[in-house]
């Protein structure tokens, strides 16, 4: 296993995925960055949303897409 603690935040993520891709579509997005936001703390969140930005090719779409939802909205910020 490796040593890099973003490898485990991308394997709990797409564990995650894999669980919340099983909802009807509608819920699955809405319900996984839920549960990221209720059980992650904003430091794994931090880390998460960094992988995803250096690329996070190991997510899977699912993942990829709740970290790109959970991304802090700039709308309005100057």
């Amino acid at each position: 296993m490796s040593a890099d603690p973003k490898d485990r935040l991308a394997k709990m993520a797409n564990e995650i995925a894999a669980f919340f891709a099983t909802q009807p579509a509608a819920e699955a997005l809405p319900g996984m960055v839920q549960h990221l936001r209720d059980f992650w703390t904003p430091k794994m969140r931090a880390d998460f949303l960094e992988l995803a930005a250096a690329g996070g090719r190991e997510l899977s779409p699912l993942a990829s897409k709740a970290a790109a939802a959970l991304r802090p909205s700039t709308a309005g910020k100057r």
